[in-house]
């Protein structure tokens, strides 16, 4: 039996409300099924203004879902770009900005967590990944940095680095579960769709 703890991308009450009054930027995230969130991304060259204003945009996406990660395919710009910050509602803010980030080390330890993500929404399922893990990965400055992570910062990366992949945690479950999932989610789209007729 693995740890379970708050799912990537779950809902908190009032955490709108502690990020009020705060200017936030509101990148339109897509929801799958959508051929853009299986698509492989290219690296950055390096991270120029554009690129941590991008990191800047994601965090305060994220932040506003809200979630505790996101990655840049799910915003329509297909580069290895995430952002993850698993603090909960009522600590202090702890974000990570990571381009071109790779994984150096993982541990033989599995872990698993209850995972949900902001294109999938309202979905969760038990995942089970490396509990620990080191990545390498250039920082909002331009700098090459390394970090250890464990327990849902590592969880969280590797979600959003699959991301970078074209895959969805959906890709880490049974294929019967995800096309349940992969109805539910179609079949809302196209109600929103009707809707919006």
């Amino acid at each position: 039996m693995g740890l379970t703890a708050r799912p990537i991308g779950h809902t908190y009450p009032n955490v709108t409300k502690r990020f009020a009054g705060l200017p936030m930027a509101k990148l339109s995230i897509i929801i799958a099924p959508d051929p853009r969130l299986k698509l492989k991304c290219e690296p950055v060259a390096a991270v120029d203004d554009e690129i941590a204003k991008l990191m800047e945009d994601l965090l305060d996406t994220m932040y506003l879902a809200p979630g505790v990660g996101l990655a840049a395919p799910q915003v329509g710009r297909p580069i290895r770009v995430i952002v993850v910050d698993p603090s909960g509602k009522d600590d202090e803010r702890a974000p990570v900005k990571l381009a071109n980030p790779v994984l150096l080390w993982q541990s033989d330890e599995l872990v698993t967590y209850e995972e949900g993500c902001l294109s999938l929404p309202d979905m969760y399922e038990d995942v089970e990944r490396p509990a620990k893990i080191r990545v390498k990965y250039l920082d909002e400055t331009n700098t090459e940095r390394e970090l250890e992570a464990e327990g849902l910062l590592a969880t969280s990366i590797q979600h959003e680095m699959d991301h970078l992949e074209g895959i969805i945690f959906t890709d880490h479950i049974s294929k019967l579960k995800r096309n349940m999932i992969m109805r539910k989610l179609a079949k809302v789209k196209k109600q929103k769709a009707q809707a919006a007729d």
